[in-house]
């Protein structure tokens, strides 16, 4: 069996079921194509593809309808010829032939190139291919130039925003004061070593006479992003809807400062929006804000660290509707949704992600995610959500709702995260810790036994011991523990 064979499986599955769909990894193809050039698209897009994709032949519309091995014969030395001939660089493809559903399929692997892109022989550089919602189509220029900086393992913080610029330029557009007040440093006497200190945190550059802003300094201190043409898609916006959807704005601001010279006045318009807590428990008072702004912070702070910068025409984004506040950064996350609480922390901009924590804008130790389940459980509020799309992540954070209007999902969702941060935090989750949790009396206990089997069945927690027979003692632990 091949080492692939097994992923080939399972991305073909998701894709029949529960309803046929084509996804960015797979494609169906019933029979071998007359179109050279449209299979030259495929191998293209799917090399450019992080980790590559397949070509699975015997699969018409959904339909599993198997392949001849004459006709397998055929499919593999035309594919093998377009991977070397048409395409530059060529492609490397591997194989497998399998038995399913009864029906021989014919799996064909595109291995992602280290060389990007890869692109038509007959054509320009331009005329390279990319997958995006299960359809092979033509990269836009903008997605060249990523995918061959991202090949030479050029970082988005180096690239340059702005340049040939004078000192003045420079000091005009970059709020250089909020640098020093948020590294606690005296402010240097003169221009020239007010410069020196940004370029040696690689804000600004010297370029002969004259300096260049990097993508780093603009996008943290910039005095309007906006004036950077390649960054004003990335400034913060915030809207305020009349309801629980998009139907009605009441309000909305688009972020013009750095991420870093606007982050606490960004947090302030944010919390001054939100309302309080109409629940009054002991944990909590009536003039407290309905959501925690710890929360809040490093809810934001993740949105702007994380970000894919490739991804253009989107950036960051709060929506805040009467039951919920979402949160959206673009770029899927690095880490597994189901595994944030306990993963050491990854970010694709490093150098961005530690001046953030230099400031203590964002948590250095990768914590955030642990406060944010905490501050929701001290705020009694449903456990936040955390989803990825094909080019975004979003974190849900939801308003106080009673423990009767938590569907099963919402009570799943909680117990899985409550479990998720006993475990990180050295205890065990019980019956009595998860009836503490979603504040349910004792007597009712049965009804946390419930929710405890729904989520073993969910396949999200399991018993600490499976041979204890005491459900008096039994303790639980995350799935992946």
């Amino acid at each position: 069996m091949k080492n692939w064979e097994k992923e080939a499986i399972n991305w073909l599955e998701k894709s029949l079921k529960p309803f046929p769909q084509e996804l960015n990894e797979l494609d169906w193809k019933c029979q071998l194509s007359t179109k050279t050039d449209r299979l030259a698209q495929h191998i293209s897009a799917f090399a450019n593809y992080i980790g590559g994709g397949f070509l699975v032949f015997g699969v018409d519309n959904g339909q599993v309808v198997g392949i001849s091995v004459d006709d397998c014969e055929n499919i593999l030395k035309t594919l093998g010829n377009i991977a070397r001939q048409n395409l530059v660089p060529p492609a490397t493809l591997d194989h497998v032939g399998v038995e399913y559903q009864c029906k021989k399929l014919l799996f064909v692997k595109v291995n992602e190139s280290i060389e990007k892109p890869i692109h038509l022989r007959n054509g320009s550089i331009y005329d390279s291919y990319i997958r995006s919602a299960g359809q092979t189509r033509k990269m836009e220029k903008i997605e060249v130039a990523n995918l061959i900086a991202q090949s030479q393992g050029l970082k988005f913080e180096d690239g340059i925003s702005m340049s040939g610029l004078t000192a003045e330029d420079v000091l005009k557009k970059i709020d250089f004061t909020v640098y020093f007040d948020l590294s606690e440093r005296p402010l240097p006497n003169g221009n020239e070593a007010i410069l020196d200190v940004l370029c040696a945190d690689k804000l600004v550059r010297k370029n002969g006479e004259f300096f260049d802003i990097t993508n780093l300094g603009a996008v943290l201190f910039a005095k309007n992003i906006e004036e950077f043409e390649n960054l004003s898609r990335k400034a913060v916006r915030v809207i305020i809807y009349d309801g629980k959807d998009r139907l009605k704005t009441i309000k909305e601001l688009d972020g013009k400062k750095g991420y870093a010279s606007g982050f606490e006045s960004l947090i302030s318009f944010i919390n001054n929006l939100l309302p309080t807590n109409e629940v009054i428990k002991a944990a909590l008072r009536a003039d407290v804000k309905m959501y925690p702004e710890i929360a809040i912070r490093e809810l934001v702070a993740n949105a702007l660290v994380h970000q894919d910068f490739r991804i253009t025409g989107t950036g960051p984004m709060v929506e805040i509707f009467s039951d919920r506040i979402e949160i959206t950064n673009p770029g899927q996350p690095l880490i597994d949704t189901l595994r944030l609480l306990d993963s050491p922390p990854q970010s694709r901009n490093e150098k961005l992600a530690s001046i953030m924590r230099r400031f203590k804008i964002c948590e250095e130790r990768g914590s955030g995610i642990d406060k944010i389940v905490f501050q929701s459980e001290l705020f009694q509020l449903p456990a936040p959500d955390f989803m990825k799309s094909e080019n975004h992540f979003k974190t849900i954070l939801f308003a106080h709702r009673k423990f009767s209007e938590m569907n099963k999902k919402d009570r799943i969702r909680a117990c899985y995260l409550h479990c998720c941060l006993k475990y990180v935090s050295g205890d065990k989750m019980n019956n009595t810790s998860l009836r503490e949790r979603f504040q349910i009396e004792e007597k009712n206990y049965p009804i946390a036994s419930g929710i405890i089997s729904d989520s073993i069945e969910a396949g999200r927690v399991k018993p600490f011991d499976p041979d204890n027979k005491s459900k008096r003692y039994v303790v639980y632990i995350p799935f992946w523990a």
